[in-house]
């Protein structure tokens, strides 16, 4: 089978397994019993049926359809595969439908219309607006989309958006703003050849104007030649706004001294003798697809210094719609708008601009594993999958729809409504707001072991940017340099934070001999002291905290636990400081659920098991959540005599002897940890309430194995773990954590730990 047979069967595969289609209907709300049944329908409903009927605008509060989308299309004009119909139309529409959930977490309904009247198709769209809180247009046939648009705009009071026209505009628009910051050049002073007189071109060409391109300087072409004042042949309104008033008549005639070629036509339109006359630096956005209007390597063969952009994911500069779509309509959904104006379109430009120019975000590198993402030539757009299009771009959008009046339901505070869109993206966004707004008080400085890992690296940056702790790290300068510089990273060892090179630094004789004087009683030599301070990343950021040159060590990035465990203990451990257990929060879809002893004890005493679950008290209300401990065992409340369960007992018994001021139970089974009904069933007289969201085990195997599960299969989010007891001066991670961990982990490093009971 060729590559691509084999890409066409994956693609009908993945369609149609293992089950047809790409979208589901999943309800919201509780359907379990009569009750629910008598709130979601009769005789229920009809309260909500009520307020709607009174204010209009109580359907966002009591209604899906304030995040509800529908996508329209009649199938005339399916990108790559023209007029197929409303029926062959429905896979790409159900497509949209899934970047809208997915991007920007907005429900849509994909509708195909079998009607190619564009009046009649416009009377059909209008008389959804009841059911919809904005309508995307697609794949509609030119110029039949702008009599749609237009009609539908003029009598909808919600959003309507026709995708292939603005949403390729804006993003068109945002890359043709940065092409220019790196040519050098302006909006103002440049030429600009298009070919293609479509929906999209025209849309494009009007919104660069509303940037600042003088009409007289766009030069539009299509099949027939140069659109020309007095020309007659397939012309229409849209066309011949644009119509020059000259004899030049070919698209070959019209490139001399062009600053930017356009093209969204056909494939190999442009030749490589046309570029040739294109002045210094030229930009060229190829966007046909899927063969372009000239093909990258052909246009740098008589133009090395050409900015290209083009439709095709495997080349730099992706024009892409799903940079925008999703993200105009968060921010015009969530404050209401009547429509989407050209000030909410151009805020969209501008926040797809400056984020590309910003540093890469961690995920959007993850993501996109082996490209170069630094600001420059080829990478003028961000890329679909960074996390902080939501934020940056919906909250411009939402301000510019308020700023020019077509909010009916305002924002107050931007700046929160930008937090809230972020924890949507990042699910621990909301759960760590307390930790980060207090470490943002203490002004900690951090010691990274591993700093030469991408990761770190990254974390830094972001250290930086949203803490005010101090980021240290342990690593070959060379090497550090030789990659914030690849990674686009604006940071740079002895300017932004310090650096320890464990082959040559300064104070290599103090860290060997502090080491030596620990840990001279224990079998270690000058010369093994020697050796570990030049080889033993771990251990030199222990001495640095042992010598008050840090306050945390942040380590484990790579390597076995309990082997960096070890040399933490060694030298910050003893005296007050003893590591009582490894405590991980996971971020489930219906909250967080922290897990306890992951890493430290194998199998703890019961004064062990005490000391985790007091460790784990304390740190569960950083997080400003109040401690409900179930202690777990296949044991239940004394049912079955084992190991784990007499363990279990005991410690409860030492946490009994003193009064504490958080609740615990056990020993149980997790099912009736989490489950209330099954607990009061089975021991009516618990001292818990509600579920738990704290569990500890007796065993390390049974920790780490439901902290994985968790993790792999129920899809949840880890912050940490958290090693307890040693008064926040050292965690170690996992190797799977990532950039956004390590600043969750450098977060809780950097507040102080209230002590309780």
């Amino acid at each position: 089978m060729s590559d691509s047979q084999s890409l066409r069967q994956a693609a009908l595969n993945y369609h149609e397994f293992p089950r047809p289609g790409k979208l589901e209907i999943r309800a919201t709300k509780p359907m379990a019993n009569g009750r629910d049944l008598a709130r979601a329908y009769s005789p229920g409903v009809a309260e909500a049926c009520v307020e709607i009927k009174a204010d209009e605008a109580n359907a966002a509060r009591y209604t899906s359809r304030g995040n509800l989308v529908a996508v329209v299309s009649n199938g005339s004009a399916v990108l790559g595969l023209g007029n197929i119909g409303a029926l062959a139309s429905k896979p790409v529409m159900e497509g949209k439908a899934v970047l809208f959930k997915n991007f920007a977490g907005i429900d849509c309904f994909d509708l195909e219309v079998n009607e190619s009247d564009p009046e009649k198709l416009a009377d059909i769209v209008c008389s959804l607006e009841p059911t919809f809180g904005a309508i995307n247009l697609e794949d509609i046939k030119a110029p039949d989309c702008f009599v749609v648009e237009k009609l539908c705009r003029e009598r909808m009071n919600i959003p309507v958006f026709h995708d292939d026209q603005h949403g390729t505009a804006i993003v068109v628009g945002a890359a043709a703003k940065n092409a220019l910051h790196v040519a050098g050049k302006s909006f103002e002073d440049i030429k600009i050849v298009s070919t293609g007189g479509g929906a999209a071109g025209i849309a494009c060409l009007n919104m660069l104007v509303k940037l600042g391109v003088k009409r007289e300087n766009i030069w539009l072409c299509d099949i027939h030649g140069l659109v020309y004042e007095g020309r007659e042949e397939d012309m229409n309104p849209q066309k011949a706004a644009f119509a020059q008033a000259s004899d030049l008549r070919t698209l070959d005639e019209v490139m001399d001294g062009a600053d930017m070629f356009l093209g969204l036509s056909g494939p190999n339109v442009l030749k490589p003798e046309m570029v040739a006359k294109m002045t210094k630096r030229p930009i060229i956005f190829a966007l046909a697809n899927p063969t372009p209007e000239i093909m990258p390597d052909q246009a740098r063969k008589v133009a090395p210094d050409a900015i290209i952009a083009t439709g095709r994911s495997d080349f730099p500069n992706q024009v892409n719609n799903v940079l925008c779509f999703p993200f105009i309509f968060r921010g015009a959904l969530d404050v209401g708008a009547t429509e989407i104006n050209d000030e909410m379109q151009i805020a969209c430009v501008d926040g797809i601009a400056e984020l590309a120019r910003a540093t890469t975000s961690a995920e959007a590198a993850a993501a996109y594993k082996g490209e170069q993402l630094t600001f420059g030539a080829d990478y003028l757009i961000p890329k679909p999958f960074d996390p902080r299009l939501v934020a940056v771009v919906s909250s411009a959008v939402a301000k510019a729809a308020m700023e020019s009046g077509v909010a009916t339901r305002p924002i107050e505070d931007i700046t929160a409504y930008k937090q809230k869109l972020n924890q949507t993206v990042f699910k621990s966004a909301l759960l760590m707001r307390p930790v980060f707004e207090a470490a943002r008080a203490a002004a900690r400085r951090i010691v990274f072991s591993e700093g030469e890992d991408e990761r770190v690296l990254r974390a830094a940056q972001a250290i930086l940017e949203e803490t005010t702790e101090t980021p240290i790290l342990i690593g070959r300068p060379e090497v550090i340099e030789r990659r914030c510089e690849k990674l686009g990273l604006d940071v740079r060892p002895g300017r932004d934070f310090q650096l320890v090179n464990p082959e040559n630094d300064p104070r290599y004789y103090d860290y060997w001999n502090s080491y030596h004087k620990l840990m001279q009683r224990q079998g270690v030599t000058p010369d093994l002291a020697k050796a570990i301070m030049r080889t033993n990343t771990t251990a030199i950021g222990a001495i640095m905290v042992h010598r008050g040159e840090a306050d945390s060590l942040i380590c484990g990035t790579f390597g076995e636990y309990r082997w960096h465990l070890n040399y933490v203990q060694q030298v910050l451990g003893g005296g007050t400081y003893s590591p009582h257990g490894a405590l991980s929060m996971m971020i489930l879809e219906d909250g967080p659920l922290f897990i306890a002893d992951t890493h430290v004890h194998v199998e703890p005493t019961p004064e062990q098991i005490a000391e985790t679950v007091m460790g784990a008290a304390r740190h569960v209300r950083r997080f400003g959540l109040a401690p409900k401990i179930a202690m777990c065992s296949q044991s239940q409340f004394g049912n079955i005599s084992c190991d784990t369960g007499s363990r279990l007992r005991a410690a409860i018994e030492i946490l009994d002897d003193k009064r504490r001021d958080f609740v615990y139970e056990g020993e149980m089974n997790i099912d009736t940890a989490l489950d209330p009904d099954l607990r009061e069933r089975i021991f009516p007289n618990s001292r818990l309430d509600g579920a738990a969201n704290v569990l500890i085990f007796a065993h390390a195997d049974a920790a780490s194995g439901v902290r994985n599960i968790l993790k792999m299969r129920a899809g949840g989010l880890e912050v940490g773990p958290i090693l307890m007891g040693m008064g926040n001066r050292a965690h170690i991670v996992s190797p799977s954590i990532t950039a956004r961990g390590l600043l969750n982990m450098a977060a809780i490093a950097g507040t102080p730990v209230a002590h309780y009971g």
